[in-house]
């Protein structure tokens, strides 16, 4: 078996002192880039595999992370871990992905295995039936946890993700203005925070356009394509159908509007649709979508920044941020370019 290659092979290598090689493989910023890249360089030409674990009994810090989400495939969940990683990738720290698609038993042998490897913290979008017990575990086990896009009462901990029932809020209300009177809503569940947020908001539109609420006009379900698409078979169904609809998320807008093409009515023309987060995809749809955006980047950025400052030493709060939505207009309701 080859001998292991050490630290002081590489500095012998290069005429530097063990310190500052070990503090150039750390991305240390005492060492100067052009030195840092030699060292690194040296490293991988000798077969140096830096010991991440000998390092956390040292420093008491993995530099892991762990992120768990319902679905990257998900672009809503894609946008956010991209900031997420922006973000740790400024304080050098690694993540691992879990993507739990609302498997509870799933989500728990993550959360195990990253509190077996000594991880520093974990950013998560709570699977379905997320009991605040499953939190308040790992923080005890001094693993911080914040949480996005969805949120667990009494959990006790940081949570960030849009204003839900403002944002569907606003939907209802550009519906409203544009004359409609009659709106139906496609897609979520009572079993999630944003799904019960959304109703909300749909619920307070049609309350502030005096539109009484028809139980016909809710039609729930998961938050994929499918779905949506599966749904306009529900709609089209309806002897008096509304005029109007808005969608749990765009990924249901989208396959909705497939679903009501394919039976001979045109969104935005025969049926306003709105979605809700503003996915790339929305923009050049046909016809491009109208829809609620959501602040992914937003909420991805401030996510990793606050558990950053949670290991830093600050004070781990217990609220929940809320991103503001804002309505993009586009031809999918009958209005917009």
């Amino acid at each position: 078996m080859a001998q292991k290659v050490k630290l002081s092979t590489i500095a012998d290598a290069l005429g530097l002192s063990t310190a500052t090689v070990s503090l150039a493989l750390r991305d240390s910023p005492l060492v100067a880039d052009v030195t840092r890249e030699r060292i690194k360089d040296a490293a991988r030409e000798l077969g140096y595999i830096y010991n991440r674990r000998a390092a956390s009994l040292r420093t008491s810090r993995s530099g892991i992370v762990g992120v768990c989400v319902h679905d990257v495939m998900n672009p809503f969940y894609g946008e956010i871990l991209k900031s997420i990683e922006t973000e740790l990738d400024r304080q050098r720290q690694t993540f691992i992905l879990c993507n739990h698609h609302d498997d509870l038993s799933k989500q728990r042998s993550f959360v195990d295995t990253l509190l077996q490897l000594g991880a520093d913290g974990l950013i998560m979008s709570p699977a379905l039936g997320t009991p605040a017990a499953d939190i308040r575990l790992a923080e005890d086990n001094d693993l911080p946890v914040i949480l996005i896009a969805r949120t667990i009462d009494g959990a006790g901990v940081h949570g960030f993700r849009g204003d839900d029932a403002y944002g569907m809020g606003l939907a209802v209300d550009h519906l409203v203005s544009l004359g409609h009177r009659s709106i139906a809503m496609i897609g979520g569940t009572h079993a999630t925070s944003t799904g019960r947020e959304r109703e909300a908001g749909y619920l307070a539109g049609l309350e502030r356009g005096g539109i009484a609420f028809q139980p016909r006009w809710r039609i729930e379900g998961p938050r994929d394509r499918h779905s949506g698409f599966d749904s306009a078979a529900t709609f089209l169904a309806m002897p008096d159908r509304p005029t109007a609809i808005v969608c749990f998320s765009d990924l249901v807008a989208l396959g909705l509007m497939y679903g009501l093409a394919r039976g001979g009515v045109r969104p935005g023309i025969d049926v306003a649709v709105v979605g809700y987060d503003d996915i790339d995809e929305a923009e050049i749809a046909t016809p491009p979508l109208t829809t609620v955006s959501n602040g992914q980047s937003e909420v991805g950025e401030c996510s990793a920044r606050a558990l950053i400052d949670r290991l830093q030493g600050t004070t781990a709060s217990e609220q929940t941020t809320l991103i503001q939505p804002e309505l993009k207009v586009r031809r999918s309701c009958g209005a917009g370019a």
